[in-house]
């Protein structure tokens, strides 16, 4: 039997969940909820069977409803998720879980305390370049991890497209290698110096770069920035991530479309290509299914408190940043052709869904 889910929030990451459980074919899409008249149209469009409401409260009062995917904006996760739990129902939730860290914390001791299940879109730990990776390196085969070195610099969202609650880049989605620094070390994080730029003279910075330790004395640095060659004629990127141990190292770099992930330890040398695999909601979503037909917990599922560790210290990364001379260059008319250009863009990185008319 299929498990009826609602979800709440159908603009461009509702609609990819959507995609997901479609794929699965393990969830019955009870509801789908969105205040905004295009996006229920566009529902009705996508799954026919499914209830569309614009009142996210019939959700929570059905109690044939086992589960939720809460994919708003963050502003609305922390009210959405006490709901929840008031209605026993089990959480996937995009990250962060509330849109402030108060809030995140308040949200943690809630569903800690609660028994359903609950987890959030730290899609790297679903990856299969990073599962790999971690698995080489438990093996023994590069010896101790001592360094982390992750990068994540594309041209994607610029200022003003989409992080109104989510916070500036290095905390949206800076969080998430953040996250699977922490995931690696297996430790928290000890000591951090980090330095920004503000681009294009915005109030923000949009380029950061964080180095220090872990309480077990592995050293990381994160550099994540929407900045690389927003208006170069063929843009390009720069992502990687880059460990080494004692005695070898493991590498994984990525298009988008494929991963190439090199090991190189003292009993074997690796070259693995594969498809990409996106933000592996489907991963997310089957693992959920698994854990709640179970009643057992599957240990893959990230908890909530991972993504607000995770967001606390994209905080305050961002924090420290501003307090280490963050210079300015660049203006913003430079800003507002970034912006013109993307509204037309039809390849590139980060572009935003266009909105998807019903014919």
């Amino acid at each position: 039997m299929k498990i009826k889910v609602g979800l709440i929030g159908f603009g461009r990451m509702g609609q990819m969940y959507l995609e997901s459980m479609q794929k699965t074919n393990r969830w019955d899409i009870a509801y789908i909820c969105d205040t905004d008249s295009a996006s229920r149209e566009l529902a009705r469009t996508l799954s026919p069977t499914s209830k569309i409401i614009s009142d996210e409260q019939e959700i929570f009062n059905d109690d044939s409803v086992q589960a939720v995917g809460l994919f708003t904006l963050a502003d609305s996760r922390k009210d959405q998720i006490e709901k929840a739990i008031q209605s026993k129902k089990h959480i996937i939730s995009e990250k962060p879980v509330a849109d402030t860290i108060d809030k995140e914390w308040e949200v943690i001791d809630l569903v800690e305390k609660s028994d359903i299940f609950s987890t959030v879109n730290l899609y790297l730990r679903n990856s299969w370049y990073h599962q790999i990776m971690k698995q080489f390196i438990e093996e023994g085969e590069i010896g101790e991890l001592a360094i982390l070195r992750i990068c994540h610099m594309t041209p994607g969202l610029a200022p003003g497209e989409g992080h109104e609650y989510e916070g500036p880049a290095y905390h949206d989605c800076g969080m998430h290698y953040i996250d699977i620094a922490r995931w690696y070390a297996n430790s928290e994080y000890k000591t951090w110096h980090a330095q920004g730029i503000r681009m294009w003279n915005y109030k923000d910075p949009w380029w950061v770069q964080c180095h220090g330790t872990f309480q077990n004395g592995i050293v990381f640095d994160v550099t994540q920035g929407f900045v690389y060659g927003q208006l170069s004629k063929n843009q390009t990127h720069n992502a990687y991530t880059d460990i080494i141990g004692t005695k070898g190292i493991v590498r994984m770099t990525h298009d988008f479309q494929t991963a190439v992930v090199e090991l190189h330890g003292v009993n074997r040398t690796l070259r693995l290509e594969k498809p990409f695999g996106g933000k592996n909601l489907d991963k997310l979503c089957d693992i959920m299914a698994n854990s709640i037909e179970s009643g057992k917990r599957d240990p893959r599922l990230p908890q909530m408190r991972d993504s607000a560790i995770a967001s606390q210290y994209g905080w305050t990364f961002l924090e420290d940043a501003h307090r280490n001379d963050l210079s300015a260059i660049g203006d913003l008319q430079t800003l507002e052709e970034i912006r013109e250009r993307r509204k037309y863009m039809k390849e590139g990185y980060g572009l935003l869904r266009p909105k998807r008319t019903v014919v």
